[in-house]
This record gives structure tokens, C-alpha cells and sequence, in this order.
């Protein structure tokens, strides 16, 4: 049975020759016939109640919950956030200010560095401030600084915060007995950008579908994948009693292009499977001692022999794929992950990549080769990557 919305015009032709049916007489044409009029009242209230019907059966299903603030009885919901609610997701992870560990240059040893003492990152133009007060008794001092504001009138929230170690900012206004320019050290908190509606909805499918067991392999899972920045988590019994985790980032949130997680989203994932959002010791079990680590990223060498026409337009278009193709394998976890599994990287699937690559293109190959191989299968925590540029001959 397929639901349609009746339009208002089939809705009043209806209601009219149902009373044309009822009274055993024909209706005036005349637009303006009482009749007609009230069956154009009644269908306008009729479409209504279609509408509204169809609204509430679509959020009865996390896919087609609306994302958008509704009022009902005077009461404001977003149906998807209420569904998130209720199955102990909670609502969007909000965007994180990132946190900087730096080193503030004393020329007089006397006094202290304020609180909120501005700081700014010429090349992204982000503002930061200082966190607390600091005492100037020492030739250098430890600063923490965190991101509040950038040129587009933004907060300073999200990635666009996160510096690496070596980076320099200055202050606005120098204060006094202090150098302009400050040094970074270390992130203390790696900023975040706020969870889109579209990941969102993904996760609460997934905890749908993968409800918490007590430390099952989908519980830490679904526990670190809480964390702002974190997409993908891996989950392996490890020795006795322990469970190993490892742990994918986005580029964005960690600044590498492999994924790799800085010490702070570790120490956040963590902190995430051993605390719910009220603080409480509700998740792994005590006798369960997880080990949070960064994934790694396995580099295929690959040779392509024989290309023809050997030219760049070719060779990047081969790059791109084999590069999106092994990024894609993901390592096998026994009751987690689902079939067919993405763990086994063969010369000849490979080969197979390049060939519909170049046909593609007009092209044509002789061989394809890559180390390691023929075959590789991904171990725990394992992923891959091509190692770029492939090697034409």
C-alpha cells in the first residue's frame, strides 16, 4: 500500500459527488455554489490532516526523523534529537575549541601573564586567548591557550583551531615583560568541528542496530565513537583481561592525512569508554583493562607496466584510485564486522582497479605488481594506503 497526499482539487471533486450521490441531485457548476465552496473548505482541512499524518509516521524512523525544531502543544522537539535521547545517544556532538600548550618568551622577570591575554595565528587569521593567569618567574613560562574567534565571526570552535608544535603566534596587544611571539608546543585539546545531521543519524542507526551488551565489541565501539573527531573505532580481545582499541581520526580533527589520533583524542577515548556523559562508571566491565591505540596505515607499492598512453592525465587517475580503493579495506573483526570482508588486498583485485581505471581512461596496461603480495590480509588496527606515486615502466 502506497501512502499518496490526495490533492485539494481530486479531495473537492470527491466530497461533491459524494453528495451528488447522496442527495440524488447534481451540484451547481457555478464556483461560487454553496456546496462547492464547502467542499474546497473541507478538502483544504482534509490535505492538512494528510500532511500531518505523514509527517508524524516519518518520524517514527530514525532515516526520516526531521532534524528541524518542531512545535507540538506548545512544545518545541527535534524529532531526531529526541530519538537520540531515548536510545542513550544524546543529542549532536557539538563543535570543540582546540587547546594549546605554548611557550611565552619572559624579558623581566616580574609579574604575570593575565587571563584572557589575546593571541593571534596570522595564516588562518584564528584568535586565541590565555586560560589563566601565569607567573613570569622563570626565563620561559608554559602557557595553555585556547581558540575564541576567527575572521568569518565564528567561535575559534572546530579543526581550524588545531596548530602543530613549532607554530607562532602573537599578541594582539604585547603585554608587558614578554615577547611578541609565542611558540607551540603541544595540542592540550584537539578542536573538533560540530557532528553534521547526516553522521548523526548514521550513529544512532548503528546503535540501533549494535545495542550495548555489557563490553561487547560493539559497545566500545559505539563508546568511542562518542568522541568529537573519532571515525572509526577498532575493537580486539587482547590478553587475558584486556581489550585492545585502536583508534581512526578524521584529517581534519587529528592533521593527518592517515587518520592518525594525537595523544588527546586517545586520552578522550578513553575517557569515553570508562565514564558515560553523566560522569558514571556505567560502560566497560571492571575487569576489562582497555588499551587505546592510534591505527596504522600499511603502504602498497605498486607497479604498472606497460601503460598506454604513459601520461599524467593517466597516472593520476590510476593514483586516485588505487589510493581510494585501499583506503577503503578495513581490518576483520569476528561478529562485527559483516561480509564481504574488506580485510584480504590481492595483486589481482589491484590489477582489477587499474584495468577498469584505464579502460575507463582509453588506456591499456600489460601487468600489475605490488609489494607487500600477492596477498595481504590486515591484522588488528591495520589499514591501508597506496604508497604514492605508483611506479610506471
Amino acid at each position: 500500500m502506497s501512502v499518496q497526499t490526495p490533492t485539494t482539487r481530486a479531495l473537492s471533486d470527491q466530497i461533491v459527488a459524494d453528495l451528488q450521490d447522496s442527495l440524488a441531485q447534481t451540484i451547481p457548476i457555478l464556483p461560487k455554489a454553496f456546496v462547492r465552496v464547502l467542499a474546497w473548505a473541507l478538502a483544504g482541512v482534509v490535505v492538512l490532516l494528510y500532511k500531518y499524518a505523514s509527517f508524524i509516521a516519518l518520524q517514527l524512523f530514525i532515516a526520516h526523523a526531521s532534524a528541524q525544531e518542531t512545535t507540538v502543544n506548545g512544545k518545541k522537539i527535534v524529532p531526531l534529537f529526541e530519538w537520540g535521547i531515548l536510545i542513550g545517544v544524546g543529542r549532536p556532538n557539538a563543535a570543540v575549541a582546540a587547546q594549546l600548550s605554548t611557550t611565552v618568551t619572559v624579558t623581566n622577570q616580574s609579574g604575570s601573564l593575565a587571563a584572557r591575554s589575546v593571541l593571534l595565528y596570522s595564516p588562518t587569521r584564528v584568535v586565541y586567548e590565555t586560560v589563566a593567569d601565569v607567573a613570569l618567574d622563570a626565563p620561559t613560562v608554559n602557557v595553555t591557550v585556547r581558540a575564541i574567534g576567527d575572521d568569518q565571526g565564528g567561535d575559534g570552535s572546530g579543526a581550524i583551531g588545531n596548530l602543530e608544535a613549532g607554530a607562532v603566534l602573537s599578541f594582539a596587544n604585547s603585554p608587558a615583560n614578554v615577547a611578541t611571539d609565542v611558540e607551540v608546543v603541544s595540542q592540550v585539546v584537539t578542536g573538533a568541528d560540530a557532528e553534521t545531521i547526516g553522521a548523526y543519524r548514521q550513529r544512532l542507526i548503528k546503535r540501533v542496530q549494535r545495542r550495548p551488551q555489557g563490553g561487547a565489541y560493539a559497545d566500545y565501539q559505539a563508546w568511542g565513537e562518542e568522541v568529537e573527531g573519532i571515525v572509526a573505532i577498532y575493537p580486539y580481545a587482547g590478553d587475558p583481561g584486556e581489550v585492545d582499541i585502536y583508534v581512526e581520526a578524521t584529517e581534519a580533527s587529528s592533521g593527518s592525512p592517515d587518520g592518525i589520533p594525537t595523544s588527546p583524542q586517545l586520552d578522550a577515548v578513553l575517557e569515553s569508554i570508562e565514564l558515560n556523559e553523566a560522569g558514571l562508571a556505567t560502560r566497560r566491565p571492571v575487569n576489562a583493562a582497555p588499551n587505546v591505540l592510534p591505527i596504522t596505515r600499511v603502504a602498497f607499492a605498486v607497479t604498472v607496466s606497460g601503460l598506454d598512453p604513459d601520461n599524467e592525465e593517466n597516472e593520476a587517475a590510476i593514483s586516485e584510485g588505487l589510493d581510494e580503493y585501499l583506503r577503503s579495506r578495513k581490518p576483520y573483526i569476528v561478529g562485527l564486522s559483516s561480509l564481504p570482508r574488506e580485510d584480504r588486498i590481492t595483486e589481482a583485485a589491484i590489477s582489477g582497479i587499474v584495468d577498469d581505471i584505464v579502460n575507463a581512461q582509453g588506456a591499456t596496461v600489460t601487468t600489475v605488481s605490488m609489494t607487500p603480495g600477492p596477498a595481504y590480509t590486515l591484522g588488528p588496527g591495520q589499514l591501508a594506503k597506496l604508497n604514492i606515486p605508483p611506479t610506471f615502466v
